[in-house]
């Protein structure tokens, strides 16, 4: 029998316009008012942590029940028959009086990918929403993206805490993902810190980019390392034992038990508390591991939407079917070189049989950190 996995949280309706080649410049450089700039066709998907990590665990074969908050117009019925057309199987709140979040996706090629997004349902869902009936019996409960929820950051985050408190009391395997802050919103205004010192020791998985993490508890360390790196990339200037090992350690004290940190086209690394396997009835290989899981060089780069998200799916559902955290992390990063090689976040992805037997063919990986 499949263990029963929910994925909650961040959902919206994506448009992606197909931008050509820059010629290297800086597309942000290359806007200017009253300049014209051809794009190509536009790619409409759903996307948000719900949509990118459940529909990849729906691709893997998991048994996967998708909650998020939707409006009652085009953009939610267009999310709902998406979902339909997969076989997803969803618990929608659906609303008459709001309108569904949707992203404008600014992907160039060769640069990160940025977003015009409107937050829509997603600010009001709140833990109240959750319907804990869905959610009771099952095995693992991933949450993505409370930093753009001001229902989960609003009040010290106090829906977040009490929501994460009430599942790991059910006794599922709790999974957490934030999205960048901007730190200029009422999201950035928040106390990030201390909300993690608070949550963490409820969340058994934390899946947050380096960036993001560094953002949350460090905003000083932050800044800097913005000043040092280049076009604001702070994956190409990282160092492993200077920048993401203190960091992990950090996070760690605050009560992660699982801290998989992803480090955009450099990788992701892990750490691990030395006592998880017989918290989470884990192999003991779980213990006390700390490894760098180096990124598969992609076939083809066409958006970075959705590689950290659809890696996170692959990361959980390694954790579901007990696999060694090495081979967990080797078909996270397997699956977010396949995420990018097409504009939506699901038709790249391949198989868990196929990912593992282009592991085994030797595919190459890409070598950004320092060391």
């Amino acid at each position: 029998m499949k263990k029963k996995i929910i994925v909650a949280g961040h959902i919206s309706y994506d448009i992606t316009p197909i931008i050509y080649n820059t010629n290297g410049k800086d597309f942000g450089k290359l806007i200017k008012p009253g300049k014209l700039i051809n794009i190509g066709k536009a790619t409409v998907a759903n996307g948000g942590s719900v949509n990118n990590t459940g529909m990849a665990l729906h691709k893997f074969g998991a048994d996967v029940e998708l909650i998020a908050k939707i409006g009652n117009d085009e953009f939610g019925r267009q999310i709902m028959e998406k979902c339909k057309k997969e076989g997803a199987k969803t618990s929608f709140i659906i609303s008459d009086s709001e309108d569904t979040s949707y992203t404008i996706v600014i992907a160039p090629p060769g640069f990160d990918r940025s977003f015009l997004h409107f937050t829509g349902t997603n600010d009001t869902f709140s833990f109240s929403d959750l319907d804990m009936s869905k959610i009771e019996g099952g095995y693992l409960f991933h949450f993505g993206y409370p930093t753009l929820m001001e229902g989960f950051y609003k009040d010290n985050a106090k829906d977040l805490i009490q929501m994460y408190k009430n599942i790991k009391e059910l006794g599922l395997i709790t999974s957490l993902d934030v999205a960048a802050i901007d730190p200029n919103s009422e999201s950035g205004k928040q106390d990030w810190k201390e909300i993690l010192r608070q949550v963490l020791p409820y969340v058994d998985v934390f899946e947050p980019s380096f960036e993001e993490l560094l953002c949350m508890v460090d905003r000083d360390g932050y800044d800097r390392l913005l000043e040092r790196s280049s076009d604001n990339d702070l994956c190409a200037c990282l160092s492993l034992e200077k920048d993401i090992v203190p960091l992990a350690k950090k996070v760690m004290s605050l009560g992660a038990s699982i801290l998989l940190i992803k480090c955009g086209v450099a990788g992701m690394y892990l750490c691990t508390a030395s006592d998880i396997s017989q918290k989470l009835n884990l192999d003991s290989s779980w213990n006390d591991f700390k490894h760098f899981q180096k990124s598969f060089k992609p076939d083809i780069i066409k958006s970075a939407i959705g590689a950290g998200d659809t890696a996170i799916a692959a990361f959980l559902y390694g954790i579901t079917n007990n696999y060694s955290p090495k081979k967990a992390m080797e078909i996270a990063a397997a699956t977010g070189a396949m995420c990018i090689t097409e504009y939506d976040t699901f038709s790249g992805l391949l198989s868990i049989d196929e990912l593992e037997e282009k592991i085994k063919n030797n595919w190459e990986t890409q070598d950004f950190i320092c060391e």
